[in-house]
């Protein structure tokens, strides 16, 4: 499978080709390629921007995600139906109502960390994208209930922070992202903090516990959109000597009086932060764990990106072993503020490959006895329909599904329709609907009778949005759930979704369609 119309070209890279309908199918460029072409393609804009091109553009701006075609995703598998029973209620078409579906789950060791849906917002670190709508973000997943990570490098990258020792005393970013979801929890669903390599040295997740309120905190080994450390721009030449004394390897280096001369004349305008790889290994991994719980840490989660098959089963044996309460595994072809854009494309095991082998890996751990973690599945889960399959494809481990880019799509959406809504000039689109909150945001009187008036006319706009999206994924979940006759979340099996292809049902163990029921309906039919 190739890139859609893009190996060469692409709006994440703000490339395009002199022509689109001749263009060679495995290297993307021009069938012709013409001198005397101003080379806005990707290898002519990198003749020009070099390094630059690496990455989707606008930073700060946008959020990206694969544009590859995988061999087989979830649209490869149907959700099943039937005309008979019930389970979780009773069989009884006045009380099997999809309305009385129960979308609760519950994460933890002890099953004690309760969501009111199965959504956990996935690691938002340091990238302007997230820090300019995280307040929107925040207090929209705390009215929904559900779970969201503070990402990596966002003590290190606040210049107000205060690191004496090398440790981390005071962080008033930090303190004020726990705190916009802290503000408006209803009592479910949970804040956590996550650690890479500089977060660690520097002892955010200590600081995060220990003066800030915080429960749990969360290892990150990596993620879907690629196989490297966070990565940001910096515009400013401050910025960028504070972070690379900070530890942060920082290109081109801002200690160089060449390079210095350079930004000051515009050769370039931006600096590139990158933070280093991990190295796992057992003995650090497990004495983390320790040094965690020891400082306070109630919950304790690890979140695993789409590496090779051998360091997902170390993933899966770790959390087990050390009796982690969520195990996130992340796949590739979903999307974050800055990675390299073809590695986005080209690297890792895609996500419904990635769960297949989670799926495997967890059966045999099951069959030794051995504790499993609760696992939340990511990597471009959008989605009613694909919450279902993944839940489904998943079960009985699967709890929860991680989002990014759709609950950050949902808060910027209504960010900015509040802000048409403020200065009076709605968008025409909206306009038919009203001009004021409460009549162009479906939910919001809904929103306003949980939290009161007063406070909702405090509540980012950006966060009715994502409480309204949250809604529309609840009930479209709900009429899947109610037509297949599962009525909680705990009923769901991975005899709920078909496989529509051989191929399909090979990767994930899931029954071809024209298989799927045999033996019930050979007994009905005999």
């Amino acid at each position: 499978m190739t890139l859609s119309k893009g190996i060469n070209a692409s709006p994440a890279t703000l490339t395009w080709r002199r022509t689109e309908e001749n263009i060679c199918p495995y290297s993307g460029m021009c069938v012709t390629c013409l001198d005397g072409c101003i080379g806005l393609c990707e290898i002519g804009k990198s003749a020009v921007r070099g390094k630059e091109i690496l990455y989707p553009q606008p930073f700060g701006k946008t959020t990206s995600a694969s544009q590859k075609e995988y061999p087989v995703d979830y649209s490869y598998f149907n959700i099943m139906g039937t005309a008979v029973g019930a389970y979780g209620v009773e069989a009884d078409p006045d009380k099997a109502i999809f309305p009385a579906v129960n979308l609760e789950t519950t994460l933890g060791a002890k099953g004690d960390l309760k969501l009111s849906l199965p959504i956990v917002i996935a690691g938002m670190g340091s990238t302007n994208v997230a820090a300019n709508n995280w307040n929107h973000l925040a207090a929209g997943a705390a009215v929904s209930g559900v779970g969201i990570v503070i990402g990596e490098n966002v003590s290190a990258m606040d210049p107000k922070a205060e690191i004496r020792n090398g440790r981390v005393v005071h962080s008033p970013n930090l303190k004020q992202r726990v705190e916009d979801f802290q503000r408006w929890s209803n009592g479910k669903g949970f804040i956590a903090v996550q650690a890479n390599v500089e977060d660690t040295a520097l002892g955010v997740q200590e600081y995060a516990l220990e003066k800030l309120g915080v429960e749990a905190v969360e290892l990150k080994w990596g993620q879907g959109a690629k196989d490297i450390g966070g990565e940001v721009k910096l515009d400013s030449l401050e910025k960028a000597l504070l972070l690379k004394r900070r530890g942060y390897i920082v290109l081109p280096d801002p200690e160089d009086p060449k390079i210095q001369k350079a930004f000051e004349t515009g050769a370039f305008r931006e600096f590139e932060r990158h933070s280093r790889i991990g190295m796992v290994a057992y003995e650090s991994f497990m004495q983390r764990v320790k040094e965690l719980r020891e400082a306070g840490a109630k919950y304790i989660f690890l979140k695993t990106g789409a590496y090779r098959p051998a360091d997902l089963a170390r993933a899966v044996k770790y959390a087990s072993e050390a009796k982690l309460d969520l195990l996130t595994v992340d796949g590739a072809g979903g999307g974050t503020g800055m990675s390299p854009w073809r590695m986005m494309n080209e690297w890792g095991v895609p996500t419904l490959y990635i769960q297949a082998m989670l799926v495997k890996y967890l059966d045999k751990l099951a069959d030794k006895g051995a504790y499993l973690p609760p696992v939340a599945i990511a990597g471009g889960l959008t989605l009613e329909d694909q919450i279902f399959k993944g839940l489904a494809i998943g079960a009985p481990y699967v709890k929860a599904i991680g989002m990014a880019r759709a609950p950050l799509a949902a808060a910027m959406v209504g960010k900015t329709i509040g802000e048409a809504i403020k200065t009076g000039k709605v968008i025409k689109e909206y306009k038919i609907y009203g001009d004021k909150v409460e009549q162009i945001f479906v939910a919001a009187n809904e929103i306003k009778e949980k939290v009161g008036e007063l406070a909702f006319n405090a509540l980012p706009v950006g966060a009715i949005g994502v409480y309204t999206y949250f809604e529309r994924l609840a009930q479209g979940l709900r009429q899947f759930m109610c037509g297949a006759r599962k009525f909680s979340l705990d009923y769901l099996t991975r005899d709920d979704v078909t496989a529509l292809t051989k191929e399909a049902a090979e990767i994930s163990g899931i029954r071809y369609i024209m298989d799927i029921d045999a033996a019930e309906v050979e007994e009905i039919l005999g």
